[in-house]
């Protein structure tokens, strides 16, 4: 199964332990956008852009690590537009408040996670199982 992570550059520690964990099980990671720190022109974003746009497309689940900026919200934009599975983690239920929630956060589509990054990590596998024993993709 391939996927994407969405997230900030505040977060990148947590995404690229995310991205190792789940390529050790066997998942492909679509594209690793934290590799792009340094990006000093416009034409560096839009290609970058580009790629996490089809990086996205090509993913069978997203999963959106919290906090995250404009450009993760708009990915998981994408990725609800498309129709794909979505983990959605908060490592506090900053999520469920009424005040500090998204309306995009509470569709059917979007797994939400609230707790450590190993427990996202355990409820990913344990889903993907799921999946795989019932003969369905994402």
């Amino acid at each position: 199964m391939k996927f994407y992570i969405a997230s900030s550059f505040k977060n990148i520690d947590n995404v690229r332990y995310v991205n190792r964990k789940l390529q050790e099980k066997g998942f492909i990671q679509t594209y690793d956008w934290t590799i792009n720190e340094n990006v000093t022109s416009l034409e560096e974003l839009q290609a970058i852009g580009r790629l996490e746009k089809e990086a996205i497309l090509e993913a069978d689940f997203v999963v959106v690590l919290l906090p995250a900026g404009k450009g993760s919200h708009i990915e998981l934009g994408i990725a609800l537009g498309t129709g794909k599975k979505i983990y959605l983690y908060s490592p506090n239920k900053e999520i469920d408040n009424i005040e500090t929630t998204s309306t995009f956060y509470h569709l059917e589509e979007v797994e939400k996670y609230i707790g450590t990054v190993d427990g996202l990590l355990n409820f990913i596998f344990l889903e993907s199982k799921v999946q795989f024993v019932n003969g369905s993709k994402f």
